[in-house]
């Protein structure tokens, strides 16, 4: 392959979202609006976020942030649950909202026609939610399911005890959908007095992709969301520094009648809007995300046969997120398949990758970006990215050119800055007896 000519593919920049096809404005209230024609498309999506999320909450209320998200449609002071569900569903809309750490976002899809209703409920749900105890109480109780099924899955404790050893003392540390006994806690006072302290209209930024003009997408959302007003709003805390690993930690988590293990293996990875974070994309596609899951799922998946998954992922955000290998492996495997993961993490930190690696991945990351933008999905979801970081109406007319200018040293730099093999968390949640 290195002896042979390969050339990066050319996309078609003019096809991409950029300053000639994305209109931006702001409401007085705050509201940033983002919107892409696309006359090809009856429907119309919606994309967006509030900047409110679990930072707000504390050991006692983590969830909070979370139950007052997907409560948001379970009743307003002039809609019930029942009469926003079917007003959806009469015209095969969609309208869904989610928490995260920084944000509460919210995502919907409707016929073009349709807009003015999805965006009507969207700013009542936003505004004047009433979260009627008994909606509460049925959701808390769903939510408490799916979290005591959660303390059996060897997957999820071990993505929580990993979060426990690399974000100790850090808000990244608690779940963001809260644990059994904090979720047990809450009420539906709660969420009201979350949704007052911290919901306003100022730092929301939503998008509106499809078949509708630009100039009236704006005056619609206007017109649904240019009179929200709150006074006396609270800003989330800080994010404070986090302290990073300095040695090797360790933890286990048995639990009985499980026949897999999970491992997770990593540390805190780059900020999305650090520089060095598309380095860290890039060198990551190479070690455990291109072909069969990359240098990992090759070492330990495919020639030693310890996995029945194996691959890594790097999750940065506004804060440092997670860079991780994570493996699905027999039990008795656990500490041969870690001893292959250290030792590819190793290569990887000690020495560049090769031109060949470099040049095949960079094709698939530019290769691949016109795949993830030929959908309203794909390009609310994009101009929201780049509203959220600051990257800039042409950051994906640029990223070409910012893919195919990174270095083999560039990655091996980012490599050994955040995933060096002496300053590792590793995670193992598996059955009782793994022998």
């Amino acid at each position: 392959m290195a002896n042979q000519k390969f050339s990066l593919p050319r996309l078609d920049l003019s096809a991409l979202p950029g300053p000639e096809t994305i209109q931006r404005g702001s409401l007085e209230n705050g509201i940033t609006i983002l919107v892409r024609e696309n006359f090809a498309s009856p429907s119309v999506v919606l994309s967006g976020y509030l900047p409110v999320g679990s930072l707000a909450d504390t050991e006692p209320t983590a969830g909070l942030a979370y139950l007052t998200a997907i409560a948001l449609t379970r009743g307003t002071r002039t809609r019930t649950f029942t009469e926003i569900f079917e007003a959806l569903e009469s015209i095969g809309a969609s309208l869904a909202f989610s928490a995260g750490s920084h944000t509460i976002s919210f995502h919907g899809k409707s016929l073009s026609e349709d807009l003015p209703l999805v965006l009507e409920i969207l700013g009542d749900t936003l505004a004047n939610p009433s979260f009627p105890k008994s909606e509460v109480e049925r959701l808390k109780a769903q939510h408490l399911t799916s979290l005591t099924i959660r303390e059996q899955d060897t997957g999820a404790q071990a993505e929580l005890a990993f979060d426990s050893l690399v974000y100790a003392g850090h808000p990244y540390q608690l779940p963001t959908d809260g644990t059994l006994e904090s979720v047990a806690g809450l009420q539906s006072t709660d969420m009201r007095r979350f949704h007052r302290h911290y919901f306003s209209p100022k730092g929301m930024v939503i998008s509106v992709v499809g078949g509708i003009e630009a100039a009236k997408a704006v005056d619609l959302v206007s017109g649904s969301l240019g009179d929200w007003v709150t006074s006396g709003t609270l800003e989330l805390p800080p994010l404070p520094s986090l302290k990073r690993l300095k040695s090797v930690r360790r933890k286990v988590i048995r639990l009985a009648g499980k026949q897999q293990s999970d491992i997770i293996l990593g540390a805190a990875g780059p900020r999305r809007q650090d520089e060095d974070f598309l380095a860290a994309a890039l060198g990551n596609n190479i070690l455990g995300r291109f072909g069969t899951m990359g240098r990992i799922g090759e070492s330990v998946r495919e020639s030693a046969g310890l996995a029945y998954y194996a691959y890594s992922l790097v999750a940065g955000g506004l804060g440092p997120g997670p860079w991780q290998v994570i493996a699905g492996v027999n039990p008795r495997d656990e500490e041969r398949a870690i001893e292959l993961i250290l030792k590819e993490i190793g290569r990887f930190v000690e020495s560049r990758v090769s031109k060949a690696e470099l040049l095949e991945n960079q094709a698939n990351l530019i290769g691949r970006l016109p795949m993830q933008l030929e959908s309203n999905e794909g390009v609310a979801g994009a101009l929201t990215h780049i509203e959220r970081y600051n990257l800039g109406m042409d950051y994906y007319q640029r990223y070409p050119e910012i893919i195919s200018s990174i270095t083999r040293e560039q990655i091996r730099g980012t490599a050994e800055r955040y995933l060096n093999p002496a300053r590792l968390a590793i995670a193992i949640a598996g059955p009782e007896d793994p022998a």
